[in-house]
């Protein structure tokens, strides 16, 4: 039967040691250099320190120990099962986390909060929040005679994104990039999406390079930018693979707010189209309740052949049910599925 020891006080090679359990090897003894120990220390070290000495002054900086205080120190006590998630548990877990997406976007359309990055699978109705917030936002903008809010999609260049920076730099300016994915993978647009970003009192932005375009429109080749900016993205910051870049969007991160909405199973992704389509994301449409269910149990029964799943695709769905009431199922299964080659080539 294995023994084990705690040492409360005690060296090897002159490093200290503290309240640390070993499995003992040898009980204590008495050499030229005074009392010590022998334990296996490979656990705690490297394979070769399968045995050695640790020095102790006496019989009082030790005290036997058991193997389980010995798993609990070393972290390899064997974890608990955790519960599963109950559907409503999902349900209510995502709902949180676009709630918390919605509370963060009325901060930065109040100034509260100068810039968002929220993550998350496309489809998944990540602009849908932000943009119905920003269109109240810009309703009561519009009543004091001056539009606020500029939402920019598709690719960018660098001198473009350093005009739409201008043109939106007024405080209370609110600038939205929806699936721009190409500024993040641009060093020079990084760089003044950090100044954007920058913490300080003034966050000055400058373009040094010569530039017809900005001279014939002009542009400044420097301003102070005091609006706010969201970024919708499906890139997942963390696992971006390219260092570089990946340093660049820490420093994104570290100088605003990162909201990862997650859902990345196909049953948080379900879980998410159910409450938008149960909060009526389907209403114009006319369906009964029941028929809005039975379009999202048909996705449910084709998921692996669905060419996404998404709120995107459950539109398609709906439109081709208004379309052709009778045939829907069988139009989506040949214009929303992949297809399957049941002939042997």
């Amino acid at each position: 039967m294995q023994n084990y020891v705690k040492i409360k006080s005690g060296t090897y090679r002159s490093s200290p040691l503290k309240d640390m359990i070993f499995p003992l090897i040898k009980p204590i003894s008495y050499g030229k250099r005074g009392a010590f120990v022998t334990v296996d220390a490979s656990a705690v070290m490297n394979p070769e320190y399968k045995k050695i000495r640790v020095l102790v002054n006496g019989p009082l900086d030790i005290e036997p120990s058991n193997k389980e205080d010995y798993k609990k120190l070393m972290g390899i006590e064997k974890p608990k099962a955790k519960k599963k998630e109950t559907p409503e548990q999902a349900m209510n877990r995502i709902k949180g986390r676009f709630q918390i997406l919605d509370k963060m976007t009325d901060a930065v359309a109040n100034n509260v909060v100068r810039g968002l990055i929220v993550s998350g699978p496309p489809g998944v109705g990540k602009s849908f929040g932000v943009e119905q917030i920003l269109d109240e936002y810009e309703a009561m903008a519009k009543l004091g005679g001056k539009t606020r809010t500029e939402i920019v999609k598709g690719s960018m260049t660098p001198i473009g994104l350093y005009q739409t920076l201008f043109n939106n730099s007024n405080e209370g300016d609110i600038l939205v990039f929806d699936d721009c994915d190409s500024i993040l993978f641009d060093e020079v647009c990084l760089n003044m999406l950090k100044a954007v970003l920058d913490s300080g009192k003034k966050r000055t932005i400058s373009w040094k390079a010569e530039s017809n375009v900005l001279r014939r429109e002009g542009v400044p080749d420097r301003f102070d930018f005091k609006g706010g900016c969201i970024f919708i993205t499906n890139v997942n910051f963390e696992n971006v693979r390219s260092k570089k870049i990946r340093d660049h969007l820490e420093a994104l991160m570290s100088r605003c707010h990162y909201i990862d909405l997650g859902m990345d199973s196909i049953e948080d992704k379900f879980l998410r189209i159910n409450q938008i389509v149960r909060d009526g994301m389907l209403k114009e449409y006319g369906f009964s309740k029941d028929f809005e269910k039975e379009i999202i149990d048909f996705m449910i029964k084709h998921s692996a052949r669905l060419r996404e799943i998404s709120l995107r695709m459950v539109l398609k769905i709906a439109d081709l049910a208004k379309m052709d009431f009778d045939n829907w199922k069988e139009i989506s299964e040949s214009t929303c599925m992949r297809r399957i080659n049941i002939y042997e080539s």
